[in-house]
């Protein structure tokens, strides 16, 4: 298996408004769940810690292996997030590894 871990940071200032956009970037995010072929689980999170330097959103998406990552990247439901998410983020970090 293969996951896949991003963290975005939110250009929004104000707090109701970056709640606002972390919680239409989690719907969006979510809304792929079982669209995808090879995606076997995505969790989305939104941030809750008082940290200063904490992402205001964290998914954590599965897939069967590297080349189901690869559909994914090109896949219509994706490119339809994109988007979405695009203009309310300021930072987007990614990490992906193996997980047996």
């Amino acid at each position: 298996m293969y996951r896949r871990v991003v963290l975005w940071r939110l250009k929004a200032v104000d707090q109701p408004q970056r709640e606002s956009d972390a919680a239409t970037i989690k719907t969006a995010l979510e809304s792929m769940r079982g669209k995808i072929p090879g995606m076997l689980a995505i969790q989305v999170g939104v941030n809750v810690s008082p940290i200063a330097d904490a992402s205001e959103v964290c998914m954590i998406v599965d897939y069967e292996d590297e080349a189901a990552l690869a559909v994914y990247e090109t896949h219509p439901v994706h490119e339809a997030v994109k988007p979405i998410v695009g203009p309310l983020r300021s930072e987007r970090r990614v990490a992906e590894f193996y997980v047996s």
